[in-house]
């Protein structure tokens, strides 16, 4: 009977040990795929100089769209986003903001936050909370200050 109780014991501690290494490993998986869901990405203010209402990103910079790029069309690519940063997230996150927003895969490979299909960019020459000096610029198009 010693013998059993002894058996019966190791075979307890074995699933006490499987079970507290499952809940280990549950407890930085579940972390970890929370991280990957929604994520605020966008805000919004006014910018004086367009007497209107912009989408920003978190730090309040304006966020722009180039005319001609949508439904996965990229005229903004190699050194042009030097000038033009794209707006990114990490795979598999849904960006939010105070309007509904998508995603799309960039040529590079990088995931660009989108807004009603057309990928969504910060402008160098913006320092400043407000400032929208990318408005109407013409390059490789036009650039429009995003208006919610």
């Amino acid at each position: 009977m010693h013998q059993t109780s002894s058996k019966s014991r190791r075979g307890r501690n074995v699933v006490a040990l499987m079970l507290a290494a499952v809940l280990a490993i549950s407890a930085m998986a579940v972390p970890m795929a929370l991280a990957r869901g929604s994520k605020t990405v966008a805000g919004e203010a006014t910018a004086p100089s367009l007497h209107k209402s912009v989408l920003t990103n978190t730090k309040g910079l304006t966020l722009y769209t180039l005319s001609g790029e949508k439904n996965g069309r990229f005229i903004c690519t190699g050194s042009c986003l030097k000038s033009w940063p794209p707006l990114l997230v990490a795979a598999g996150t849904t960006p939010k903001g105070p309007v509904a927003l998508g995603t799309i895969k960039r040529p590079e490979g990088k995931i660009q936050v989108t807004y009603k299909g057309a990928p969504l960019y910060t402008f160098a020459g913006d320092s400043k909370k407000g400032e929208a000096n990318g408005e109407g610029l013409k390059d490789v198009g036009v650039w429009h200050a995003v208006t919610p």
